[in-house]
């Protein structure tokens, strides 16, 4: 069994802000973007306990079997995520997920966590191919990153060891504070590395190994046929495609 926990931070600089102010209760055909994914939960049975981290005010009417608890959040993504860690002991594995994936499906984190029972790791995190997401949801555009072994965008959900993540955390949120800093990334990151990354010459196995250098962890790279895991809605083109997706289902 596992727990999850279900990032929802108020998003300020969120390009959907003008629609909810919280993205999280974005409302899709009736229904708020994270009742979507706590429907998709509910349906894991490998799932024991929920926890959202948002702020109380807006989601405290949220009402789910397995949801236990809102907890507030900080204007840090890897603060917040710590603080839903924190709420479950550390011997067991904890999903993680974004809480603007209204797209998700109980068979794409089925087969997530199938693929993540077979290699042990201390953080497994999912990439889907261009060419998965082209076919299924033709004309949206995604980041990629071209490696050796293809052209790939990643995932809104991850499955972690608290136990030992939570020992790295400080170093998280080190990178994430330079991603947007390219010369001190790279200096963290090697420039050998970085050119080869640039040329798409890297293999997922030399990406692993570089953050596993780097973090003092075990990383693993999930390859997924889910698209949905990697599109999440953050701008009104994606609003529009959840809504026409969404809207097509039979409940």
């Amino acid at each position: 069994m596992i727990n999850a926990v279900i990032l929802a931070g108020e998003n300020n600089d969120s390009r959907l802000k003008d629609y909810s102010p919280n993205k999280a209760l974005l409302e899709i055909n009736g229904k708020y973007m994270i009742e979507y994914i706590l429907d998709v939960l509910e349906e894991i049975e490998d799932i024991e306990k929920i926890v959202v981290v948002g702020p109380e005010d807006l989601l405290n009417n949220l009402v789910k079997g397995k949801l236990e608890k809102i907890i507030p959040c900080t204007d840090s993504l890897v603060k917040n995520a710590v603080n839903g860690m924190n709420y479950f002991s550390e011997e067991k594995m904890i999903l993680i997920l974004s809480c603007d994936i209204p797209m998700i499906t109980p068979e794409a984190i089925k087969d997530f966590l199938a693929q993540t029972a077979k290699v042990s790791a201390d953080f497994y995190y999912p990439i889907i191919s261009k060419e998965a997401n082209d076919k299924k949801y033709p004309g949206v555009k995604r980041t990629y990153v071209k490696l050796k072994d293809g052209t790939f965008t990643g995932g809104n959900i991850i499955l972690v060891n608290p136990a030992t993540i939570k020992k790295v955390v400080h170093k998280t949120e080190e990178f994430l504070e330079n991603r947007k800093k390219p010369l001190k990334l790279a200096a963290a990151l090697g420039w050998n590395f970085v050119i080869k990354l640039i040329l798409g010459k890297l293999t997922v196995a030399e990406l692993e190994k570089r953050v596993s250098e780097l973090l003092g962890i075990k990383p693993i790279a999930i390859f997924s046929d889910f698209p949905e895991i990697g599109t999440d809605v953050d701008k009104p083109s994606d609003f529009s495609l959840a809504r026409k997706v969404l809207g097509s289902k039979i409940y």
